[in-house]
């Protein structure tokens, strides 16, 4: 009787230290490779450098356009900026314009 309660003990405590081994290397693994772990973080520096690189782009882009929209407004019309923009809408190209076709595919 004394050896079945001490290997019932030795078991119980092999098995809870099994679990808590397996508890731990399985949140271990999940801090090296989860969707937010070391690696992935790796990942997201790369994609944050990626888009900030686009957002200031963009954030050029948008300058040009609002400076171009800004030669537009009626109370200080730029006529070149006038003339680009019919000839671009209409198609329109003046005769001692030079014109250059660029081929389609």
């Amino acid at each position: 009787m004394v050896s079945r309660s001490r290997l019932k003990s030795v078991l119980v405590g092999i098995t809870l230290y099994a679990i808590a081994s397996a508890a731990i290397a399985y949140f271990g693994i999940n801090a090296y490779t989860g969707r937010y772990g070391l690696t992935a973080q790796q990942e997201l520096d790369q994609e944050i450098i990626a888009l900030t690189s686009e957002l200031m782009r963009l954030k050029a882009e948008r300058a040009e356009g609002e400076k171009r929209v800004a030669l537009l407004r009626s109370d200080r019309l730029d006529p070149d900026m006038l003339d680009e923009r019919v000839r671009y809408q209409l198609d329109f190209a003046h005769p001692a314009d030079l014109v250059r076709m660029n081929p389609t595919r």
